[in-house]
């Protein structure tokens, strides 16, 4: 790979492109702008639990559409997916930095955290980057992890957030708002029966955050954002058997054209309102989703609700 400027590189597996994640992007984009150069990312293609420990793999925040829109909004002005292998795996450290130099033609320095591991083993760590690269002219920037609440932001917690309900930490450590993105389907418009008309989107993301409901926008192919309440789950009010889990939409108040079957959406997640629950029947749940639509009217500042 080649570029006609010079390059400085942020490394990292940067799933969710959370602040610590940012942090080695700005380190990279701050020398770049003192060199005149260009700031670029490589990541990995598998995460590389993927192939080391495919049984216990790491299931991925983001998916790579959102994981490249992100890098790009922190400033990468170009993005490597590295593909990941046993062969990459099995490179000793030591060789590490020779093959960056060998990859990235004009690179001048390399941006990692301070806990980034590489290498046969992993054995490689930041002193040994700094070291080996430094012998051939690369200056290597290990930047401290950021701490929240006083722990510092890492992917791992960021999952952990998410399964649990804390989409405000959750939020806070993303710096940007967690999403949903796909496509609308028909479903069986029993909503609609009750007062409550919902956008369907089957999505299957690697991590699950906890089935409940959440106050979100939805945000159409032309970007308007549009107030809403989501339940992402399995419905057990309604449904006797297994099912995949469905993300069901309702605008509280529209501005624009609703979207229809066939539409490409994104969910921005806002709130975590409450856990998903079974109601003893339909009229119970019915009652609950006007609680659930008035509680994210609030969210969303609509006065006087929906």
């Amino acid at each position: 790979m080649s570029h006609a400027t010079s390059i400085h590189l942020a490394l990292g597996a940067f799933d969710g492109v959370h602040l610590g994640h940012r942090a080695v992007l700005h380190s990279a984009r701050a020398a770049a702008r003192q060199a005149h150069g260009s700031v670029g990312v490589m990541t990995f293609e598998p995460h590389p639990s993927k192939v080391l420990r495919p049984e216990s793999a790491v299931p991925l925040i983001l998916n790579r559409t959102q994981k490249d829109e992100r890098l790009t909004e922190a400033g990468a002005e170009f993005i490597h997916h590295q593909e990941f292998t046993l062969q990459h795996a099995a490179m000793e450290a030591a060789d590490f930095p020779a093959w960056l130099l060998h990859h990235f033609k004009g690179l001048r320095s390399v941006h990692v955290g301070a806990n980034f591991r590489y290498g046969q083993g992993r054995t490689g760590d930041g002193e040994s980057l700094v070291r080996d690269s430094g012998q051939l002219g690369l200056t290597v920037h290990l930047v401290e992890p950021v701490a929240l609440d006083g722990e510092a932001v890492s992917s791992s917690r960021i999952r952990a957030a998410l399964r649990h309900g804390d989409l405000a930490l959750a939020n806070r450590m993303l710096l940007r708002p967690y999403e949903a993105t796909g496509t609308i389907i028909d479903g069986r418009r029993l909503g609609r029966t009750i007062g409550f008309p919902t956008l369907n989107l089957p999505w299957s993301p690697e991590l699950r955050p906890a089935f409940g409901v959440y106050a979100v926008e939805l945000v159409n192919a032309d970007g308007l954002a549009e107030p809403a309440v989501a339940n992402w789950g399995l419905r057990p009010t309604v449904e006797s058997g297994p099912v995949e889990p469905l993300l069901e939409t309702h605008i509280l108040r529209a501005s624009g054209p609703i979207p229809t079957t066939g539409a490409a959406v994104r969910i921005r997640w806002l709130h975590f309102l409450r856990h998903e629950q079974k109601f003893a029947h339909l009229p119970a749940l019915q009652a609950q989703i006007a609680e659930d639509a008035q509680a994210a009217a609030v969210i969303h500042g609509l006065a006087g609700g929906r």
